[in-house]
């Protein structure tokens, strides 16, 4: 299990397949309280064909480190074990948050990254007034609650239960205060004024029954991106694990020019 020392975190990560694969390497970036293993599906189909990235962010799965400020220093923890491997270009998948720090590195380092996918990802967090009240009065429940209720809600209705409450035991292993300040970064987090400028080729997937990041945020930052193509699915938010072998297919056609 290779690791990477770094400015006070030690990042865990994966590194499979055939150097001289098809195209460029894919790296995956998790969302908030996930771990790499949201990706088993995708990494399983795509490794013994092209090399593939992944890896637990600072503070999450087997990665250790606290929390940061921004999600602008998350995206140079990424660019930081890319250099690492050497890998120069790469496509990026990043689910919800992870699609946040895609967005940060697509901005910052264009002439890296060759293709992005965004899953269940927005460019700004925007929310009614009485949402917005509800979210800041859920912050103030016990820690465990608080992680319980966000994971619970992420899934679409009928998603089994136990698999739901595994996700949600995962999700509370991450420290208090890295969630909690991950979750403030998020908050904070706003580049729509600015994905215009993103020239990458894009695909933005998408659950329908999403209601953590709405489908509605989405297709407004749709309309800011030059030419991205979009795909609504029928599930949540946790798309990789929902339906793992839809969003499979989507990426393959999408990373090797097919759709």
């Amino acid at each position: 299990m290779p690791q990477l020392a770094l400015d006070g975190a030690t990042l865990t990560y994966d590194d499979e397949g055939p150097r001289d694969g098809d195209g460029v390497p894919l790296v995956f970036i998790h969302g908030w309280t996930a771990n790499r293993h949201r990706w088993d599906h995708q990494v399983a189909h795509f490794a013994p064909k092209r090399r593939v990235i992944r890896f637990d962010l600072r503070g999450h799965g087997e990665s250790s480190g606290a929390g940061v400020r921004t999600i602008e220093e998350l995206a140079r923890d990424v660019l930081a074990l890319l250099d690492h491997l050497e890998v120069e270009r790469f496509a990026l998948v990043g689910h919800s948050m992870g699609g946040m720090i895609s967005q940060t590195l697509a901005l910052a380092h264009p002439e890296r990254v060759e293709r992005m996918v965004l899953v269940n990802s927005i460019s700004r967090m925007t929310y009614s007034r009485g949402r917005g009240l509800l979210m800041a009065a859920s912050t103030l429940v016990p820690f465990k609650l608080f992680v319980a209720t966000n994971i619970q809600r992420a899934f679409a209705p009928g998603y089994p239960r136990e698999e739901i409450r595994e996700y949600v035991k995962a999700s509370a292993d991450t420290p208090r205060e890295v969630v909690m300040t991950l979750y403030r970064a998020m908050r904070a987090f706003d580049v729509l004024d600015r994905v215009g400028e993103i020239r990458t080729p894009t695909l933005l997937i998408h659950g329908y029954h999403d209601i953590q990041l709405p489908v509605a945020q989405m297709l407004r930052m749709a309309k800011a991106y030059p030419d991205a193509l979009v795909r609504i699915v029928d599930a949540g938010h946790e798309l990789p694990v929902e339906k793992p072998a839809e969003l499979t297919a989507a990426l393959d056609g999408f990373v090797t020019g097919r759709a």
